[in-house]
């Protein structure tokens, strides 16, 4: 139903790009049908996927650390009081550090290689899926943990028909904002640090003024960032189809009105 609108956004947007570097652009700023012809050049050039396979190695892995190690760890801090005091000052340090700033330190204690750049990429997205983690755990009703209680539910059976199911829409959440992060930090982590995958790509055509060439690199990694979102959110309406409106109740709802 968005779409028109989308399309006549990015038409609008097209347009004013090219009509701006029509009249002040040179030499640092194509237009957006010099840089559509460059991007298209790039997806040919073997190069391009070299770079995308290196960068998106530290992606994958770096995401599924944190993954694995944020939503056990969100959970739990929303469920026990107790973790959640004293963990709570270790998380607040990793929301407002800078994580530009943990580059230096990465490399003194592990090295320039995949390690650092897995690390950093789960240090990027690992607060997101931890935050929303522990707030979809808080977010349950108490009054169905102790009418649960009140049955003989066992701690298991709270977790496995009352917590997890109701997190879920909320872990979800926070898994895609972790996912656009940990793009964030692939990208940030090669400007910065190891200059081999696509980061080193974009350093490579700065460095040679080839306008073109850089957008249409950056236009890339734009478009996987998109894709990976719209997975992660279809992953999301899927495992979590109960939280969608039904359209013939809500139909019925109106009627009885």
């Amino acid at each position: 139903m968005n779409l028109p609108y989308q399309l006549l956004t990015f038409a609008v947007l097209a347009t004013c790009w090219e009509l701006y570097a029509g009249v002040r652009g040179g030499l640092l700023l194509p237009g957006f049908a010099e840089t559509v012809r460059a991007t298209a050049g790039l997806l040919g050039e073997a190069e391009l996927w070299r770079a995308l396979y290196v960068s998106n190695q530290a992606l994958v892995l770096g995401f599924a650390l944190a993954v694995v190690v944020g939503v056990p760890l969100g959970t739990a801090l929303g469920r026990f009081r107790l973790l959640e005091r004293y963990a709570d000052v270790h998380l607040n340090i990793l929301l407002v550090t800078p994580m530009a700033a943990l580059i230096p330190l990465l490399v003194m204690s592990v090295g320039v290689g995949t390690v650092s750049r897995v690390v950093l990429v789960a240090l990027f997205s690992v607060v997101m899926v931890i935050v929303n983690s522990r707030a979809g755990v808080r977010q349950v009703d108490p009054a169905l943990i102790e009418m649960a209680r009140s049955f003989g539910a066992g701690e298991r059976t709270v977790w496995a028909r009352i917590l997890l199911p109701a997190a879920l829409p909320a872990v979800m959440t926070g898994v895609r904002l972790g996912l656009g992060r940990a793009v964030t930090g692939m990208v940030l982590v090669e400007l910065l640090m190891v200059s081999d995958g696509i980061g080193g790509l974009i350093l490579t055509y700065r460095g040679l003024l080839k306008a073109p060439q850089l957008y249409g690199t950056i236009a890339v990694i734009l478009a996987e960032a998109l894709l990976l979102g719209a997975a992660a959110h279809w992953a999301e309406r899927r495992l979590a189809r109960w939280t969608r409106p039904n359209p013939s109740r809500t139909r019925t709802a109106r009627s009885q009105r």
